[in-house]
């Protein structure tokens, strides 16, 4: 019985092995990623030294656009009502793969490529989420495809979606609401990491919302009882939240920032603001907590005998996993095998270690192994959530930064100024190039990730979680 279990699992190896081999289309996707490698490097690093933020990545998306177009790609810029928002796409007909691309920066973090901490531009962006490298990666995967397509070796159309705002207002959900993925088969996406490997994880849900309160101002001294102070009514909301926090789940999340909170110390405030963010692993546990929270702050309103307002910001889908996607590009992984780092940049990675209380191990170097889906992961969140949502999506993580690294931090933005976040970069063109020419040379292993994808996604209608009319730009 041991022995034909033995058996069968060694059948099972020896398939996967040999339904993944370093064809000629791959090496023909890493020969062009190499030999596009310096430009790529180029571009990420124009795009860390600019660090621009939420729908303000003029410079960034244009620099990605041009490099596509003079790369024969059709760019379709200022997509979905969003100026940085553009597609490149290149061929015809099925099937139709698009691979994403970030740009954007997070605010205050600015930092220059040393392990210690200093800014390049003091109080300015940086990119501690490395989506400097997401997009000139993910642009140098599609254009691996596009020259195979141009030698008749691949057949079909590959897309690039240049996404911008995913720190903040989640530019994807407006692409998703203007169609963009409309008539995609599979999307390719990828992340910045601390590890390699095939990411299989779901994220977390979300929903952002800021809450206004309106009294009336009058002297805090002279004559304070002919004032309604909005900042009480906010520091009411605030203790509400903060009780209720005891009788939510484990995988809740609340968040919230005071944007103001009054101006000076005399005067009753007749205005105060507040961002707040809810996360849950299911969109479905998040919507309740929403809704609590939302009843909360008109109890505080009414406490404080002011007004108050609620707008919603916008809000995201968790991830929708694709394991059978996953299974794909874990065997790019594998035949890419692991990333090597040289002396120095593993002693750069122990000393951004040493610099942020992180035990001294440098870099991880391994492929993961597949791993099994958490029903309920932790984590961050991400508009690609959206996306999956609408059309199968395939994910991966690749090393960028020191194991341990705290990420959105001034630590990531030094490695993604500097060769660890370049070969992270190289390593994950390569794998996404790989993935795209399986799916475009096997069209079962297009309907296997689709299948996967309608069962997953059972009977759910999508509802992009945005209010009515056009993005918020210009609202940073």
């Amino acid at each position: 019985m041991r022995y034909l279990t033995f058996l069968g699992a060694l059948l099972l190896v020896l398939t996967t092995v040999s339904a993944q081999k370093m064809t000629n289309s791959k090496k023909a996707i890493i020969a062009s990623v190499s030999k596009h490698e310096a430009e790529l490097i180029k571009i990420s690093d124009s795009i860390w030294a600019l660090a621009e933020t939420a729908f303000e990545e003029t410079e960034s998306s244009r620099i990605l656009a041009d490099y596509a177009e003079r790369n024969g790609f059709t760019v379709e810029r200022g997509v979905a009502g969003i100026p940085t928002a553009f597609t490149a796409t290149y061929g015809s007909g099925k099937p139709v793969i698009s691979v994403l691309g970030e740009f954007d920066a997070l605010p205050g973090i600015s930092q220059k490529a040393q392990p210690q901490k200093e800014a390049l531009h003091e109080g300015a962006a940086g990119h501690g989420c490395g989506h400097n490298l997401f997009g000139a990666a993910s642009l140098g995967s599609a254009i691996a495809v596009k020259e195979l397509m141009e030698q008749g070796k691949l057949k079909g159309t590959i897309k690039f979606m240049g996404t911008p705002s995913e720190e903040k207002f989640f530019g994807k959900i407006w692409m998703v609401r203007e169609g963009i993925w409309d008539g995609v088969d599979v999307n390719l996406s990828w992340h910045p990491g601390a590890t390699t490997e095939a990411d299989v994880q779901s994220t977390l849900a979300l929903v952002d919302f800021k809450v206004e309160f309106y009294g009336q101002a009058a002297h805090a001294s002279a004559d304070p009882w002919n004032g309604r102070s909005a900042s009480d009514a906010l520091e009411l909301y605030t203790t509400g939240i903060n009780y209720y926090r005891e009788h939510i789940k484990p995988t809740v999340r609340i968040h919230y920032h005071i944007q103001d909170g009054g101006q000076v110390v005399n005067v009753v405030p007749d205005y105060s603001k507040i961002w707040v963010r809810v996360r849950d692993t299911k969109r479905k546990g998040m919507m309740p907590v929403y809704e609590r929270v939302q009843k909360m702050a008109e109890g505080a309103a009414i406490m404080a005998n002011v007004d108050y307002k609620i707008s919603l910001i916008s809000g995201i889908y968790e991830v929708l996993v694709n394991r059978s996607g996953g299974e794909i590009m874990q065997g790019n992984l594998d035949l890419l095998g692991p990333l090597a780092y040289t002396e120095a940049e593993t002693a750069f990675g122990k000393k951004i270690q040493e610099a942020t209380g992180k035990p001294q191990v440098g870099m991880d170097s391994a492929i993961k192994p597949l791993e099994a889906t958490k029903e309920h992961p932790g984590g961050g969140s991400t508009d690609v959530g959206d996306v999956s949502w609408n059309v199968p999506n395939i994910n991966l993580s690749v090393t960028v930064a020191p194991k341990d690294t705290p990420w959105h931090s001034w630590a990531v933005v030094a490695c993604g100024g500097m060769s660890i976040g370049h070969k992270g970069m190289v390593h994950a063109a390569k794998a996404l190039g790989m993935t795209a020419a399986d799916l475009f040379e096997n069209p079962k292993l297009v309907e296997k990730v689709k299948a996967e994808y309608k069962e997953r996604k059972g009977n759910e209608v999508y509802t992009p979680i945005v209010p009515d009319g056009p993005p918020p730009i210009g609202n940073n």
